[in-house]
C-alpha cells in the first residue's frame, strides 16, 4: 500500500513582535502635551477665592483646550511606560517593576481626574446662578485640583522616577549620571512639589531628556546594525 501524500503546506510560524521605533518618540509627545496642558490649565490661576469666577471665565477656552489635550498625553505616556519597559529586557526586576507600573498608572490616573475636575468646572460654570455659590464651588473644585495633581500626581511621578532609577542602577541599561539626577529630581519632586503650581513641569521635562537618550541610543544601535549587515 501506497502510504497518503503528506501536506507540504506548513501553518505559518508566529513571529514574535517588537518594539517600533516610531514608539519611542511617545515620551516626546507626552513631555509636549503635557506640559502644555499644565501650562493652559494653570496659568493666572488664583491663589485666592476673590479671583476664581475671574480666573474661570477669562481661562475657560485654555482649560478646554488642555482637557481635549489631556487624553492624548495619558496615551503617549502609556507609550513610553512600554518603551522603557521593552529596554529592560531579561534584566526585568518584578519588585520594582511592578512599582514602576503601578506609580506610573497611579500618577495618570491622579492628573486624569485633575483634568475631569476641570473639565466639570467648565462645563457647570452657567448652571449656579448665585455669584456667590458659583465662587465656592470654583474655588472647592480648584482646591481638588491642585491637590490631585500635586500632592498625589507628582509624588506617584517621583516614586515612578525612584523606581526607574533604581532598575537603571542595577542593571546600567542606562547612564549612571541619569539614575543619579533621576534620584535628585525625585527627592525633590517628593518635598516640593506643594511650594510652587509650576513645579509640575519637571517631571515632563525629564521625561524628555529620558525620550531623547533613548533615541540617541536606537539611533547609534540601528547604525551598528545596518553597518553589520553591509558586510
Amino acid at each position: 500500500m501506497s502510504n497518503p501524500p503528506q501536506n507540504t503546506n506548513s501553518a505559518p510560524q508566529p513571529r514574535q513582535l517588537s518594539t517600533p521605533r516610531a514608539a519611542a518618540l511617545s515620551g516626546i509627545a507626552f513631555a509636549v502635551l503635557f506640559g502644555t496642558t499644565i501650562i493652559l490649565i494653570r496659568i493666572k490661576m488664583p491663589a485666592g477665592l476673590e479671583d476664581s469666577t475671574h480666573w474661570l471665565k477669562s481661562q475657560q477656552s485654555a482649560i478646554t483646550t488642555a482637557t481635549v489635550l489631556m487624553p492624548f498625553a495619558g496615551i503617549s505616556f502609556l507609550w513610553f511606560i512600554g518603551v522603557v519597559r521593552d529596554g529592560f529586557g531579561r534584566y526585568e526586576d518584578r519588585f520594582f517593576l511592578s512599582i514602576f507600573l503601578g506609580s506610573g498608572l497611579l500618577f495618570l490616573a491622579m492628573m486624569f481626574v485633575a483634568t475631569a475636575v476641570a473639565a466639570g468646572l467648565v462645563a457647570s460654570n452657567t448652571d449656579v446662578t448665585d455669584p456667590t455659590a458659583r465662587s465656592e464651588v470654583i474655588n472647592f473644585g480648584r482646591h481638588v485640583l491642585a491637590s490631585a495633581s500635586q500632592t498625589y500626581a507628582l509624588r506617584m511621578a517621583a516614586v515612578f522616577m525612584i523606581s526607574l532609577a533604581t532598575i537603571w542602577f542595577k542593571t546600567r541599561l542606562m547612564p549612571r549620571w541619569l539614575a543619579i539626577l533621576s534620584y535628585l529630581v525625585a527627592l525633590t519632586l517628593l518635598i516640593v512639589s506643594e511650594m510652587s503650581k509650576w513645579v509640575e513641569l519637571v517631571f515632563p521635562a525629564w521625561v524628555l531628556v529620558v525620550s531623547c537618550l533613548i533615541l540617541a541610543r536606537e539611533a547609534v544601535e540601528h547604525r551598528a546594525r545596518t553597518a553589520d549587515g553591509s558586510r
